[in-house]
């Protein structure tokens, strides 16, 4: 198993609406994940907002849950970065907004700058709760990458400790392996019977896997492997909104050549417009 476990879970805590919501987010997954949770306050120490940031974390202290509360003043795409760094982080996370142009403090462009910069695992909350709402339905990507075996393994553990019932793989394949041009009945034919070929090829390539999958993590959970035809990132995200899923798993890009860096990767749909919170495995 290539993936581990998150120790220790960040969150960016500023003094807005939904300042009390992600804090107990951020409490309920560092307790279910057994992680330390660190807050990350992008200003001066004051011991009211100490005495704030206590009050609610009350709950999840009477729990037992590991907490430490960094402020630290400076840009806060720099700041959130670095304490995670020098605090080693696993999961870090972040408010964010669904559509970009919606841009609000550690809202929007903030946290998709963090999110592009990050070395650690990032998870986007569209819709933080003071009140528990269970993730049923997780989406992870499929995509034949180096990274995407992690990702899977990730989305099961997730899983695992969170209680879902269903995970769902999705295999984004690209239309361009289909460039047979239907004109007619043999034509049509022809290309079903290799979209056919391209799903079994997928949906075995997938199902070895999950056969690698501690069973403690697959054995009480629903598991359905959906390929699709469609431009990468957008199908994906598509599929998580109209499946009501709960949460998408993607793994993280890679950019190591400038081309990576000129050209929007394929996660750059996602984080336009969020189908439902989103975790990214570093």
């Amino acid at each position: 198993m290539s993936f581990k476990p998150f120790k220790s879970v960040g969150i960016g805590v500023t003094f807005s609406p939904n300042l009390k919501a992600n804090i107990y987010e951020a409490s309920r997954l560092s307790l279910m994940f057994n992680s330390k949770l660190i807050l990350i306050h992008v200003g001066e120490e004051t011991a009211e907002k100490k005495d704030t940031f206590t009050n609610i974390l009350a709950p999840f202290l009477n729990q037992n849950l590991s907490v430490d509360i960094i402020f630290k003043s400076g840009n806060p795409v720099d700041v959130i970065l670095s304490v995670s760094q020098n605090k080693n982080i696993d999961l870090l996370i972040l408010g964010a907004l669904k559509k970009e142009k919606l841009v609000n403090y550690y809202l929007g462009s903030i946290a998709r700058k963090i999110t592009r910069k990050s070395n650690c695992s990032i998870l986007l909350l569209i819709n933080p709760s003071i009140e528990r709402i269970a993730c049923q339905n997780i989406v992870v990507n499929g995509l034949k990458d180096p990274k995407t075996e992690q990702a899977i393994e990730s989305a099961f553990y997730i899983s695992h400790c969170l209680g879902s019932k269903m995970v769902t793989i999705v295999e984004e394949i690209n239309q361009d392996e289909v460039a047979i041009k239907v004109e007619d009945d043999k034509s049509l034919r022809k290309a079903t019977i290799l979209k056919e070929r391209i799903k079994l090829r997928e949906t075995t390539r997938i199902k070895s896997i999950v056969e690698h999958i501690p069973k403690e993590h697959t054995d009480l959970v629903t598991i359905k492997s959906q390929p699709i035809f469609g431009k990468k990132g957008y199908s994906i995200g598509h599929y998580a909104q109209i499946s009501r899923a709960d949460l998408l798993v993607m793994n993280a890009p890679s950019k190591t050549t400038i081309w990576d860096r000129i050209f929007p990767h394929d996660i750059e749909h996602i984080l336009a417009e969020l189908p439902t919170d989103v975790l990214i495995i570093q």
